[in-house]
């Protein structure tokens, strides 16, 4: 298991119960707070996902510097 899917699944797990708890405060229901934490999480999952590979990918980069150019009259 790569070190982003083990990430991303802990990840998975802590924002369910988060999710869970804080829609169960919400609402009272554990059907509605069940539905909320299972499909919030899941796009937020898989969004982390490619967040951590993007990072990945610009931490391997060489930080160039970033040029402005101003606009002169």
């Amino acid at each position: 298991m790569t070190r982003d899917l083990a990430k991303t699944l802990t990840f998975a797990a802590v924002h369910f119960t988060v999710a869970f708890s804080v829609a169960y405060l919400l609402t009272g229901s554990v059907p509605v707070a069940t539905g909320l934490a299972l499909i919030e999480p899941m796009v937020n999952t898989v969004a982390f996902f490619f967040h951590e590979r993007a990072w990945r990918a610009v931490e391997g980069r060489d930080a160039a510097p970033v040029r402005v150019r101003l606009h002169r009259h």
